[in-house]
């Protein structure tokens, strides 16, 4: 088949996605397994599919620590984990000041999402208290959505949360159902995708994601994919591993740059309408190809991770102006 024959199966991907079609498995696999120099046609085809739903904006998160470390939890990519050795700091709850001091920089750096993340398989409720007041007063005086990311939730945790502002809960499947015993034992799959499902059934906008570079298949990437329009997560965001010595995965092989975009194409075809998000691993794995990933993107965190470092805030800037698009913004809702 050749190169012109290639765009324009490409380009039946994107309207397929653009129509509400599924892509196929094996369509899935192919995105996956192109040629290197199929790379620009697959990008212009997602950015089909991108612009159709969001135009030319991109959306800024900025994520905090809330507490770091202490996590009985033993999965394999993270620094944070009980079978990690890495040298990560490691503290409580961080207080309702520090917490509004986090906001206050989110709001600096242009962000519209404010991600209150904290390790550890589950809050406790003296913990929930000290999240839920300072979400009360964020979402008072600033033009911020809450998400939270504070491990598996209780029902009634959800619908407090949920009462307090919090617009979105972050709960990453991570890997395939089948890889999943390979990365962590302390918690099931299932477990994952019920935490989502709760959030959701009590009002807040579901946020669930992936790492690659976990040892997953092809096969199994799509399936990710598949697994998170299933579940209808209004925000993905895709990581890449970014292999921390100390952790497990250390070993593990970044994966290359042209396959990172091909990975951001495959979720935009499949999860057409969603809000991508390109995450942890973005500047190592992306390298000096980080813009074109907004070809498929449509959404970036700016600032450092959770125990890794960022990408100067100023620089995300000035690559979402020198690509002709619009960094969109978060209005303070009325009191």
């Amino acid at each position: 088949m050749n190169l012109l024959n290639k765009v324009i199966e490409w380009d039946s991907l994107a309207e397929k996605a653009i129509h509400g079609s599924r892509v196929s498995l094996e369509e899935g696999i192919a995105v996956l397994e192109a040629d290197d120099e199929e790379l620009l046609p697959i990008m212009q085809a997602a950015f089909r599919v991108r612009h159709h739903f969001y135009e030319k904006k991109v959306k800024l998160n900025m994520i905090i620590n809330a507490k770091s470390g202490l996590c009985p939890e033993d999965c394999g990519y993270c620094s944070q984990s009980i079978v990690s050795t890495a040298p990560v700091s490691k503290y409580s709850m961080l207080d309702k000041e520090s917490l509004l001091a986090g906001a206050r920089e989110a709001v600096a750096r242009r962000a519209g999402t404010y991600c209150i993340v904290a390790s550890g398989k589950g809050p406790t409720n003296r913990e929930l208290d000290q999240v839920i007041e300072a979400v009360q007063e964020i979402t008072r005086t600033m033009p911020l959505k809450i998400c939270a990311c504070l491990g598996i939730l209780k029902g009634d945790q959800a619908r407090r949360l949920a009462e307090a502002g919090v617009d979105r809960y972050n709960h990453n499947l991570n890997t395939s159902k089948a890889n999943y015993p390979s990365i962590t034992t302390t918690h099931t799959y299932d477990q994952r995708v019920e935490t989502v499902k709760m959030a959701q059934s009590h009002g807040m906008s579901p946020c669930s994601g992936v790492i690659i570079g976990m040892g997953e298949t092809n096969e199994e990437i799509v399936q990710m994919a598949y697994a998170l329009h299933e579940l209808d997560a209004d925000s993905i965001p895709v990581n890449f591993l970014n292999p921390v010595p100390g952790t497990p995965l250390e070993g593990a092989k970044r994966i290359s740059p042209i396959q990172a975009l091909k990975v951001l194409a495959l979720f935009r075809f499949i999860c057409p309408s969603k809000e991508i998000r390109v995450a942890g691993g973005r500047e190592l794995n992306l390298r000096s190809l980080q813009p074109l990933c907004l070809y498929a993107a449509n959404s970036i965190f700016v600032g450092n991770y959770l125990t890794t470092e960022g990408q100067e805030v100023t620089f995300d800037h000035q690559m979402i102006e020198d690509l002709g698009f619009e960094i969109e913004m978060c209005a303070l809702s009325a009191v």
